[in-house]
């Protein structure tokens, strides 16, 4: 017996932020000194290497879990289920729900429960809770769900990554400008056919890599210390990445007992352009292969970096046909695959 995903919905804010939009902020190096160029320059700069040109935010009423309720709508509505149905929700996020001007993380109850609330489901026996896992949450939510369905705990499993990262920004640290806000939800079931997850892969690197990414004061110093920010050692990341990631990848095609040829599509983590470029060259690379034309669908230009969100929402939209120049096709074998804080690693193989 496989799971396969039988429902995919995304909710992806309305309000876009170009780069343009940060012309005037202050920005400041680590030790709160400031740049010795422009913030045109600046800007140029962080387009070329993450290939960002805009990003999305939620409105000031909405929260993660509100995101992650409508886009769990679409996603049961796709699978044309009951609700009711539902032995899981598992929703992976990293910060809660933050209020519009607030850093402050709200986790009581549970973001899961939440959705459950809001989508009325009265079965006690459908089970809510939150992961917090880095970016490769909503991944690894699946990977819970394979277990919990192979196992027999469960039949049916919502699945959701959901973030507003944008209310947890520094706006005095460049790095500000990669964070946005969206979700992205799942219906994973038990397979009988051809379709479903072949084989899957994941890790946790905490000893040197633990604090790559990490809640820290702001670069400004007449900000008070106690409120923080999310951070990160961007180089470490990326290396990291490189050395890992395509690594692991291999191991979970090698082990689904496919080749590097059958694959179509790798939906990865859109954490930066020219990161996720260098990961699936290096992979590719490992067998010898160059990259395939459109083998990357990509959705960082448009939308930024959601953290869990990214993966689900590119599938829904891959699926919806709303990638240029991207489709998918029934039988098509497609990698997922996802890297970040703690710092994890995941990847699994599925037949579409």
């Amino acid at each position: 017996m496989k799971i396969k995903i039988s429902g995919v919905g995304s909710y992806i804010p309305e309000l876009s932020v170009d780069n343009t939009d940060f012309g005037k902020h202050v920005f400041l190096n680590e030790d709160g000194s400031p740049f010795g160029y422009p913030n045109d320059v600046v800007i140029e700069k962080f387009k070329s290497i993450t290939g960002i040109q805009k990003r999305r935010y939620a409105s000031e009423d909405q929260c993660s879990s509100d995101l992650a309720f409508l886009a769990s709508q679409k996603a049961i509505e796709d699978a044309k289920i009951d609700p009711e149905t539902i032995d899981y929700i598992i929703f992976a996020h990293n910060f809660g729900d933050v209020k519009h001007g607030t850093t402050q993380s709200d986790m009581i109850p549970s973001l899961a429960t939440r959705v459950k609330h809001l989508l009325k489901i009265e079965n006690p026996k459908c089970i809510a809770y939150d992961i917090l896992f880095g970016c490769p949450g909503w991944i690894e939510g699946v990977l819970q769900a394979n277990a919990y369905i192979k196992s027999g705990m469960a039949k049916r499993c919502l699945v959701i990554g959901s973030e507003t990262l944008s209310r947890v920004v520094d706006p005095h640290d460049r790095d500000s400008m990669i964070y946005s806000d969206g979700a992205g939800a799942t219906i994973v079931e038990a397979s009988d056919d051809e379709t479903g997850m072949l084989a899957y892969e994941n890790a946790t690197y905490a000893i040197e890599e633990a604090k790559y990414l990490f809640f820290g004061k702001s670069y400004n110093p007449e900000l008070t210390e106690d409120v923080r920010y999310i951070k990160m050692y961007g180089r470490k990341i990326y290396e990291f990445a490189l050395s890992k990631v395509p690594a692991a990848m291999k191991s979970c095609l090698d082990k689904s007992g496919l080749g590097i040829d059958d694959v179509k599509k790798i939906l990865i983590h859109q954490a930066n352009e020219k990161m996720d470029e260098a990961i699936i060259h290096r992979f590719y690379r490992l067998y010898g292969k160059s990259v395939p034309k459109d083998i990357m669908p990509m959705s960082i230009h448009e939308l930024g970096n959601s953290s869990v969100a990214t993966v689900p929402t590119l599938l829904d939209l891959l699926i919806q046909g709303k990638i240029e120049n991207q489709e998918i096709q029934k039988g098509d074998v497609i990698i997922f695959a996802s890297v970040g804080a703690g710092m994890n690693i995941n990847a699994f193989v599925y037949r579409y």
